[in-house]
C-alpha cells in the first residue's frame, strides 16, 4: 500500500520526476558507454598481445623468462604432457621453441628476428594462426619452410617464394645458420610481433639450433581464461618446482598490467566526477521534494500517520525514481555497446600509431561484460538511496505545528 502511494506521489509532479529520472539515466548511460569502451579496449589489447606472444600461461624451466636462452630450455617429454593433460582445467598444451637470430635477404637487407618453432596443427586449432595468413600458406607436411610476419617481410623486401637466411647461436654454443624458403606471410594483428616474428616448424627450429627434443615452454590453453590463478596452483602441485616454473601472462608481462592500470585510474576518476554530478542533481531534487511538501507532512503527522510510514513512503519515492532512471540508462546503453562490440571503432591516423607503439591493434571494441552494468548501475542506485536518507531525517525531525504554518 505504501509503495503504491509512493508511486502515485511520483507522478503528482511529472516534470520534476521526469527530469530526475532523465538525469540519472543519462549519467548511467555515459558511465556505461565510457566504461564499456575502456574495458573493451583492455580486453582487445590483452587478447592481441597474449595470442601473438606468450599465451595465457606457460610451463618453463626456472629462470627461463629472465634470460630467454636455449640453455634454459626444458626436455620435450611425452610422459609429462600425458600427465598434465589429466588436469580438467587444462584444454591443451602447445609445445614451443623460441630463439633469436639475424635475418637476411638476397638483397643484403638484414634485420634482427624472433624465431618461433611451433606445432602447426595445435596453433591453428587454439590460436587460429592459419587465419592470419595474407599470402601463401604455412609449410606443407614434409616441407622445410618459414612464414614471415607481414611488416618483417616488407622490411626485408621479401615475398612468398623467396629465400630467407637465418644466422644465430644454437643450443650449447652451436651455430644456427640456415636458408629457408618463404611459404607464407602472416598479419599477426600485433604491430610489435609483425616487425620481427618468423614461424618455423618445431622440428625445423630444433634441428637449426641443435636443440633436439628441447622446448622453450609448454603453452597452456586454459578451459577458463578468467581463472588462471587456480590453474596455475593446480599445475604447480603436479610439477617439481626445481625443474619447472608455471607463469601466467601477468607474470610475464607486468608492464602491460601497469600501463592498463594507470589508464584505468583516469577512467575511474572520470566516473567519480560523473557520480558526483548526479549526486548533486538527485540531492537537489530531494531538497525540492521535501521543502515544498513540509505543510503536507505536518498535516499527515497531525492526522495520525506514523513518522515511520511517512518516512518510508518518501524514501520509496526516491528509490523508485532511481530505479526507473537506472533501468532507462541501461536500456539506452545496451544497443550502442552491442553494436560497437560487433563493429569496433577503427582508429584514424595518429591514434593508430600510438596504439601500435603499445603493440595493440588500432581498434576500439566495446565490452559486454555484465559486471559493467551491475557495478555502475549499483553505484548510482546506492548514491540515490544514501541521499534519500535526508528526506527520512527531515520527516523524523519535523515539528507538525511549525510545518503546517509554512
Amino acid at each position: 500500500m505504501l509503495i503504491k502511494i509512493a508511486w502515485r506521489n511520483i507522478w503528482r509532479n511529472k516534470r520534476r520526476s521526469l527530469i530526475t529520472m532523465a538525469s540519472v539515466a543519462f549519467a548511467l548511460f555515459f558511465a556505461l558507454i565510457m566504461r564499456s569502451m575502456q574495458l573493451g579496449t583492455y580486453d582487445q589489447a590483452y587478447a592481441s598481445v597474449i595470442n601473438a606472444t606468450t599465451g595465457y600461461l606457460q610451463i618453463q624451466a626456472p629462470g627461463y623468462w629472465e634470460k630467454q636462452s636455449l640453455e634454459k630450455s626444458i626436455l620435450q617429454s611425452d610422459s609429462l604432457q600425458i600427465k598434465l593433460r589429466q588436469n580438467k582445467q587444462l584444454k591443451a598444451l602447445l609445445p614451443r621453441l623460441e630463439s633469436f637470430g639475424l635475418l637476411a635477404s638476397a638483397e643484403s637487407e638484414t634485420r634482427p628476428g624472433f624465431l618461433r618453432g611451433i606445432d602447426q596443427e595445435l596453433e591453428f586449432e587454439y590460436f587460429g594462426l592459419h587465419e592470419k595468413i595474407v599470402a601463401g600458406s604455412f609449410p606443407k607436411p614434409g616441407q622445410s619452410a618459414v612464414v614471415l610476419a607481414e611488416k618483417l617481410a616488407e622490411n626485408l623486401a621479401l615475398k612468398v617464394g623467396d629465400s630467407l637466411v637465418i644466422i644465430g647461436q644454437g643450443y650449447q654454443g652451436m651455430s644456427a645458420n640456415g636458408k629457408f624458403l618463404i611459404s607464407g606471410i602472416a598479419d599477426l594483428k600485433n604491430p610489435k610481433a609483425n616487425k620481427s616474428t618468423v614461424y618455423l616448424k618445431l622440428a625445423d627450429l630444433q634441428e637449426l639450433t641443435g636443440a633436439y627434443q628441447r622446448l622453450s615452454a609448454l603453452v597452456v590453453v586454459p578451459e577458463n581464461k578468467n581463472d588462471l590463478y587456480a590453474l596455475k596452483q593446480s599445475l604447480q602441485s603436479q610439477l617439481d618446482a626445481q625443474d619447472y616454473a608455471v607463469l601466467t601472462w601477468r607474470d610475464m608481462m607486468p608492464e602491460l598490467i601497469q600501463a592498463m592500470e594507470a589508464d584505468s585510474a583516469g577512467g575511474l576518476a572520470m566516473l567519480f566526477i560523473l557520480y558526483l554530478v548526479i549526486g548533486f542533481g538527485v540531492f537537489g531534487t530531494i531538497l525540492m521534494l521535501t521543502s515544498e511538501r513540509m505543510r503536507e507532512f505536518g498535516i499527515l503527522i497531525s492526522l495520525g500517520m506514523s513518522r515511520f510510514h511517512l518516512a518510508f513512503t518518501t524514501y520509496m519515492e526516491t528509490t523508485l525514481l532511481a530505479l526507473l532512471g537506472v533501468l532507462s540508462g541501461s536500456l539506452l546503453a545496451l544497443p550502442i555497446t552491442w553494436y560497437y562490440h560487433v563493429n569496433p571503432i577503427q582508429l584514424g591516423d595518429g591514434m593508430d600509431k600510438m596504439m601500435e607503439d603499445y603493440g595493440m591493434e588500432p581498434i576500439i571494441p566495446f565490452s559486454l561484460d555484465p559486471s559493467i552494468w551491475l557495478n555502475n548501475g549499483g553505484a548510482i542506485l546506492l548514491i540515490c538511496l544514501v541521499l534519500s536518507l535526508y528526506a527520512v531525517l527531515i520527516v523524523y525531525r519535523l515539528q507538525p505545528v511549525k510545518a503546517m504554518r509554512q
